[in-house]
């Protein structure tokens, strides 16, 4: 399995049979994205919750590529008012056996709104994603502060990689980022939500530092990793 940083919240998947998955596709207006929309080859998109810089692009490659969303039922409501042919909606708690793997939608604490027509549509609640392909286990936070029921995923799963946002401000910054880690037990952690823009502007060798040895990686936009 490949596994693919493009900046800010933005990860893309390739299966070991080639299934292309992207998670949170903010490309256009994403000054740290190392490729365009119109670049992005998807099989399934992922969405943690309605902000305009996590829902991206969805609509815009959902349907060039009729690729399925997956997210949770409001945010694939709005995928299908506009026109999205495939969604499986999903809520939190809840698990589904996808032919490339299975997904559970975590709790995050954040939230979860899109601004359309000069008014904030509600998008459902945010929420974190367990991945289970090939073998291996993911963990992409999406936004969310730290919170203590984050131990309950290091004793239900052996998480072998973790996306957690570190940019302060509008998620909880690298000290609780560093909490978050332990609790779920990651073998490797990856930091995302920084530098994107001033408000969020980290240095994440400083969040590795705090880390145990070994565990943290930081991953520039176009970088890969193998699982």
């Amino acid at each position: 399995m490949e596994i693919t940083y493009h900046g800010h919240s933005v990860v893309s998947i390739v299966t070991e049979d080639k299934t292309r998955l992207v998670i949170d596709p903010f490309f256009s207006g994403n000054p740290k994205a190392d490729i365009t929309a119109d670049e992005v080859r998807a099989d399934y998109i992922l969405v943690t919750h309605g902000h305009s810089d996590h829902i991206g692009d969805m609509v815009d490659i959902a349907k060039r590529e009729t690729a399925t969303v997956i997210g949770m039922v409001e945010i694939c409501h709005y995928a299908q008012s506009w026109g999205v042919q495939k969604t499986h909606g999903m809520n939190l708690g809840g698990s589904f056996e996808f032919p490339f793997g299975r997904v559970k939608l975590v709790p995050a604490l954040h939230s979860s709104g899109l601004e359309v027509g000069g008014k904030m549509l509600y998008m459902g609640e945010p929420a974190g994603l367990i991945l289970e392909i090939d073998g291996k286990t993911l963990y992409h936070a999406g936004d969310t502060c730290y919170f203590r029921d984050m131990e309950l995923i290091g004793e239900d799963f052996a998480v072998d990689l973790a996306f957690l946002p570190i940019g302060d401000n509008f998620t909880m910054g690298p000290k609780e980022a560093v909490r978050a880690a332990a609790s779920v037990k990651a073998k490797k952690v990856v930091p995302i939500h920084y530098n994107t823009f001033p408000v969020i502007e980290q240095d994440p060798q400083l969040f590795l530092e705090l880390l145990p040895t070994g565990v943290g990686q930081v991953m520039k936009p176009g970088a890969t990793v193998i699982l």
